[in-house]
């Protein structure tokens, strides 16, 4: 069983080196609107006096938490894999995996991690020449098990990520174009994980309502735990959150592949 995954792996970042210059180029030019946001932070905190906060962020730890974003995104970003599993579903190309002793969801699964390894393999030399040009503003954790639970979070975060996408891809069994709702899905999760901005500079009624869904547990989360703004039981508690999520969200990717796999079977009979 295992060694048959790992051949998709491998087969997957074989496929995905092949397009390394794609993912250089999607590396750079990501950092562009990264250098946009940092140069708005620092035109904020120029009228406020030497080591002001906004909300309970210096401006080295804004500099620092929108690195963080980056990093995060590059270890954990979906990229194409809810559009390709959507044309899988939309072209018949998933009735081979009905006939073959293959788990569909561990295939992706497969291929989502070659995708990240891949990609991180060009994306980490412009990522860390970047960071290294702005290590004066780099917080470095705090210990060695603030990293490590940073590192477990991370991980969480990546399984999240693709579950939710996957779940959407499903969509395509019901609807013939599902760019929409992943259109809306995206947009509101980056406003609601902390992609544009920390979640605590928000108001608290918004945070407490944010905190009843998926979405911080995408970015914000593993950022917090990094800085520190998230220790001791809090941790914890975080951690077994995030993961009740990853588990409600690879219940629901089970269960759409189910119930759209008796309609695949019914409309193509």
């Amino acid at each position: 069983m295992i060694p048959k995954y790992w051949h998709v792996i491998k087969i997957g970042i074989q496929n995905n080196v092949t397009y390394r210059f794609n993912f250089l180029a999607r590396a750079l030019f990501g950092l562009i609107p990264l250098v946009a946001m940092l140069h708005l932070w620092r035109t904020i905190y120029a009228d406020k006096d030497p080591g002001a906060t906004v909300g309970t962020y210096t401006l080295a730890q804004m500099i620092s938490y929108y690195l963080l974003t980056t990093v995060v995104d590059a270890l954990t970003a979906v990229n194409e894999d809810d559009w390709q599993i959507a044309a899988d579903i939309r072209d018949g190309q998933i009735s081979q995996f009905l006939l073959k002793p293959i788990d569909y969801l561990t295939y992706r699964l497969c291929l989502f991690g070659a995708g990240r390894v891949s990609y991180l393999s060009v994306a980490a030399i412009p990522l860390t020449l970047f960071i290294l040009s702005l290590n004066r503003y780099f917080v470095l954790p705090a210990d060695w098990a603030t990293l490590g639970w940073f590192l477990v979070s991370v991980c969480l975060t990546a399984l999240l990520q693709f579950f939710i996408s996957y779940a959407l891809a499903m969509l395509a069994f019901w609807v013939l174009e599902v760019s929409t709702f992943i259109f809306i899905v995206f947009a509101f999760e980056y406003i609601a994980s902390g992609h544009l901005f920390p979640l605590d500079i928000l108001p608290t009624g918004l945070q407490q309502v944010l905190a009843l869904t998926p979405f911080p547990y995408q970015l914000y989360f593993p950022i917090s735990i990094y800085m520190g703004k998230i220790t001791g039981p809090a941790l914890l508690q975080g951690l077994l959150i995030q993961a009740c999520w990853v588990f409600v969200a690879y219940g629901v990717a089970r269960w759409a592949w189910s119930r759209g796999i008796r309609r695949y079977g019914a409309v193509g009979g």
